[in-house]
């Protein structure tokens, strides 16, 4: 060829490759991102054939950063972080601790300085959002409260890494040790200092001003009507803040990024950001990763076979127990505990960006980099099986473990109502499950109306809220029988089941129904085919329709506004009687 294309070059095998070995995995129901780290493996040095430019691939990584973490920013969302923060953030700060020590020992058993030791740790003790969104979508629970706990478990996570992703910069050559200029403490404390100010400087400037300035230039973009010019200012802001953060205030791409998706969030276009921009955040992502496998060398899995298989039960045990452990000892189900760690047994993007940091900053040593590498692609390979063994699991340590049984009939006072519970609130009742969107606007109605009902509700905030507010509720999962039996089902004319959770409403109608014979069931449901199969499965049974009630609620609004305006009823349509 007549010039030197590297970047062409680079591009094409990678996009290519990717595309090839993702859909294979895929095939398989493997997440996609192994098909990626795979095809990065392939083009890397450590593989025959077609080396792609390891620099290149670098710096179109730096980008798939930015807006890998720009699209965590546009969804991250305070509210949903704060419904289950009793439970996210100190399980997520605890077992982000014990991973991380257990890599820690793991590495100085090797013989690592404290600098690679700490950087290994941290990388096994973070899993990829990534993976667990897209497991917890396809079996169905991603609106659950177990599946909000997992992903604002896995928010903190992120927030966590993000703090470390700003101040391992300025403690490496401290981590470093050796004789090559140590810092003293004074010289730490002072550019820990000098670091946590420019970082708090970036973030007001951020919330002041960024949060009005960047949703007001959305706005006078959008009013062009060009799709381009939106979709070209959200990936200009985008790239354009992580830029600038790092030039004028020291603090790496990836938090700048990441609070451009945030005062993204602001704007009223924050759904139609996410959308236009996803399609370029999901090529360079994948750039990103295939980047990731060009560091892998693949000789680790017969050279040091010991060694992945620790890291792997770090990753798979060590984390998983931990989590299901403080799960349990926060009194939560038995379900919430097997959940919540089969989605964190895997690491991934964070993960991957903490090591391409630490390789950069020469903390960690090559084999570090592949041994972590090796542990994300087995334990992502892996994490869907996990996640299928949790129903036989969570059967068979309730039939055959005396401490499961005894943590389900934990004596818990939000799981049975107050003794002083009014006794005309536990006859002809309505119980009601789910106290979410929904759930309060039906709460209401009745309360207005002067029905009485029992809330039977997952979150223990929420819980607390209510009785503090004097309304009769149960912490638990309907599905369970002791909490149908909390709130007086036997004793109940209706059932009210609200929750956006559509997985386990054959259950919870079957053990009501197993209690009351006679009850009748209301149901909500999200698409016609499930509502369908609900009427004809469950007798008694009204199932609602999100979409046709609101189909319906607006028709009737709209010919309610017609045939009240000036002049009477709307004009006939021509050619119609």
């Amino acid at each position: 060829m007549p010039h030197s294309v590297p970047l062409i070059h680079t591009i094409a095998a990678a996009l290519g490759l990717a595309l090839v070995l993702g859909f294979v995995a895929a095939r398989l129901r493997l997440p996609a991102l192994v098909g990626y780290l795979v095809a990065g493996v392939l083009i890397g040095p450590f593989t025959p054939g077609f080396v792609a430019d390891a620099a290149m691939a670098s710096q179109l990584a730096e980008i798939g950063v930015m807006l890998l973490m720009f699209g965590v920013g546009l969804h991250f969302s305070f509210g949903d972080l704060l419904a289950v923060r009793k439970i996210a953030l100190p399980g997520a700060v605890v077992q982000m601790m014990v991973a991380t020590a257990l890599g820690m020992a793991l590495a100085t058993w090797w013989g690592w300085g404290l600098g690679a030791a700490l950087v290994f740790g941290l990388a096994l003790s973070v899993a990829s959002t990534v993976v667990l969104l897209r497991a917890l979508e396809a079996r169905g629970i991603l609106n659950s409260y177990t599946g909000r706990v997992a992903v604002g478990w896995l928010v903190v996570e992120d927030l966590a890494m993000v703090l470390v992703l700003v101040l391992l910069p300025p403690l490496a050559e401290w981590l470093k040790g050796g004789s090559d200029a140590p810092l003293n403490a004074a010289q730490l404390w002072q550019t820990l200092g000098w670091t946590l100010l420019q970082v708090g400087g970036f973030v007001a400037l951020m919330l002041l001003v960024g949060r009005r300035l960047f949703p007001w230039m959305l706005w006078q973009v959008a009013r062009t009507g060009s799709r381009e010019l939106f979709t070209l200012c959200v990936v200009a802001a985008a790239v354009g803040i992580a830029f600038g953060s790092a030039a004028l205030f020291g603090v790496s791409f990836a938090l700048g990024a990441f609070f451009a998706g945030m005062v993204m969030r602001e704007s009223e276009f924050s759904h139609r950001a996410a959308q236009q921009s996803l399609p370029l955040r999901d090529a360079f992502a994948v750039l990103f990763f295939v980047s990731v496998g060009m560091l892998f060398n693949p000789a680790v899995l017969w050279e040091r076979p010991l060694q992945v298989l620790a890291v792997l039960a770090i990753i798979m045990l060590g984390k998983t127990l931990a989590a299901a452990a403080l799960v349990l000892a926060l009194r939560y189900r038995l379900n919430t505990a097997l959940t919540v760690s089969a989605s964190l047994a895997q690491i991934g993007e964070f993960s991957f960006i903490l090591v391409s940091l630490g390789s950069s900053l020469g903390l960690l040593p090559p084999e570090g980099a592949s041994l972590v590498l090796a542990g994300a692609l087995i334990s992502m390979a892996l994490n869907p099986l996990l996640f299928h063994a949790i129903a036989p699991l969570e059967e068979w340590l309730r039939t055959h473990c005396v401490l499961a049984r005894r943590l389900e009939q934990r004596n818990d006072p939000l799981a049975e109502l107050p003794m002083g519970t009014n006794s005309q609130l536990l006859a002809r009742q309505v119980v009601l499950v789910g106290h979410g969107r929904l759930g309060r606007r039906v709460a209401s109605a009745l309360t207005a109306h002067g029905i009485a009902f029992v809330v039977a509700e997952q979150n223990r905030k929420r819980v607390e809220s209510l009785r503090a507010e004097g309304i009769a509720a149960v912490f638990g999962d309907a599905e369970d029988p002791a909490v149908l039996i909390q709130a007086h089902i036997a004793q109940a004319y209706l059932l009210v089941i609200a929750t956006p959770d559509t997985m386990n409403v054959r259950q919870i109608i079957a053990t009501a129904r197993a209690l009351n014979p006679t009850i009748e069931t209301v149901v909500r449901s999200h698409n016609e085919d499930e509502a369908h199969r609900l009427a004809q499965e469950c007798d008694r049974t009204e199932v609602f329709l999100a979409d046709e009630a609101l189909a319906q609620s607006m028709t009737r609004h709209v010919l309610d506004r017609t045939q009240a305006r000036p002049g009477g009823s709307p004009h006939p349509v021509p050619g119609r009687a």
